[in-house]
């Protein structure tokens, strides 16, 4: 009983720490996916398109709506 115990806390305990990890690694590779996302929309609607003009601004509206 006390064994089978203390194999579920160490297996949960084990469990939050790599969902923690998870969460933070792929934080950054969706960050990257809207900001892609963002930069086709914004050619795909605006005439004049100018790329560093416009990452720049996804990536202020993409940092602004995670900081919220």
């Amino acid at each position: 009983m006390n064994k089978k115990f203390l194999k579920t806390i160490l297996f949960i305990i084990i469990s939050v720490i790599l969902l923690y990890f998870a969460r933070y690694s792929f934080k950054e590779f969706n960050s990257k996916k809207v900001i892609s996302a963002c930069i086709l929309a914004q050619k795909q609607t605006s005439q004049n398109f100018d790329m560093d003009i416009v990452r720049k601004e996804c990536e202020k509206k993409i940092q602004k709506s995670i900081n919220k």
